[in-house]
C-alpha cells in the first residue's frame, strides 16, 4: 500500500517559487553581445564584424575562399534543409541559425543543427575528429601495480 505524502505549506510555497523561477529562466531571450537574434539576422556582414571575437573578425575581413563561398550560399538559401560539407573553417553567422549541417570529421559525416549559442564559432568545433579514449582491462604482461583499474 502506497503511503500518502503530507506536504507542509512552506514546502508547497517553495515548489511554486521554484517553478516560477524555472519558467522565467526558460523565457529568457538569447542575446549575443547585447543584440537579439532578430537584430543580428537583419545586420549585414560589415555590421557584424565589429561585434565578433578577434579571430572571427580577422577571418571575415580577409574574405572567403571559393569553397567557403559555396557553403555560405547553400546555408543562406532558405530552401535548403541540410548542407553536407567538408569545410570546417567556416564561421557560423546569424543567417545559418536553424539550418542542419552534415560536417565531415575525417571518417564520416556528423549532423547537427546550428543554434544561436554557436554564433562566432567555427563549424569544425562541433564535429570532433578524435574519439574519446576508453581503456579496457590490463593486458597479459601487466604487473600487479599496473592492473589497478579504478571503479567508476
Amino acid at each position: 500500500m502506497a503511503k500518502k505524502m503530507v506536504t507542509s505549506e512552506k514546502s508547497a510555497r517553495r515548489r511554486v517559487r521554484k517553478s516560477r523561477k524555472l519558467a522565467l529562466e526558460r523565457a529568457k531571450e538569447f542575446t549575443f553581445r547585447g543584440y537579439t537574434v532578430d537584430q543580428l539576422m537583419s545586420m549585414k556582414i560589415e555590421e557584424l564584424i565589429p561585434i565578433m571575437p578577434a579571430r572571427v573578425r580577422r577571418t571575415l575581413k580577409r574574405g572567403w575562399n571559393s569553397e567557403q563561398m559555396k557553403v555560405f550560399e547553400k546555408l543562406s538559401d532558405p530552401d535548403v534543409e541540410v548542407v553536407k560539407t567538408h569545410v570546417r573553417d567556416m564561421v557560423i553567422l546569424p543567417a545559418f541559425i536553424g539550418k542542419r549541417v552534415q560536417l565531415h570529421n575525417g571518417k564520416d559525416y556528423i549532423e547537427f543543427e546550428i543554434k544561436p549559442e554557436m554564433l562566432g564559432h567555427y563549424l569544425g568545433e562541433f564535429a570532433l575528429t578524435r574519439k574519446e579514449v576508453k581503456h579496457s582491462s590490463p593486458g597479459v604482461g601487466a604487473t600487479r601495480s599496473s592492473k589497478y583499474v579504478p571503479l567508476k
